[in-house]
């Protein structure tokens, strides 16, 4: 059986993508704890939503993951509920910290964001592939 597919109802799938979250300001305080922290509350929201983490890593300012996600969901959504929740975690939990780097409350993360989708082939084998058919 080829397990490189998530299958559901009548969907046959695999979806991958690489998003990238900056923090407001590009400030450098992804570090110690915090970064711990962050890291920990994405793998708890990927869990409650049954998305796969299949890496995860931070810089100062931002941090990647790759994700698997079911068909049902959006990118946009997903980075939505990502971004609400750990800045709602971390102010509740680093409020004196963060104070002294953002004079307004309960940001952290800048407005946008970066999602690439990835596939198990290049682009080129699936171009071929579809030039093919008929």
């Amino acid at each position: 059986m080829d397990n490189r597919y998530n299958r559901h109802n009548r969907r046959k799938y695999s979806l991958k993508v690489h998003i990238v979250l900056v923090t407001k300001y590009r400030k450098q305080i992804l570090k110690g704890s915090i970064t711990d922290d962050i890291k920990q509350k994405i793998y708890d929201i990927c869990n409650s939503k049954g998305y796969g983490i299949i890496a995860m890593e931070t810089d100062k300012d931002h941090i990647h993951f790759l994700i698997s996600y079911d068909a049902t969901d959006r990118v946009c959504d997903i980075v939505k509920l990502i971004k609400q929740q750990t800045t709602y975690y971390l102010w509740k939990k680093y409020t004196n910290f963060l104070s002294k780097h953002y004079w307004k409350k309960k940001i952290f993360w800048s407005d946008g964001y970066f999602a690439c989708s990835i596939g198990e082939v290049s682009s080129t084998t699936i171009q071929k592939y579809i030039e093919s058919q008929g």
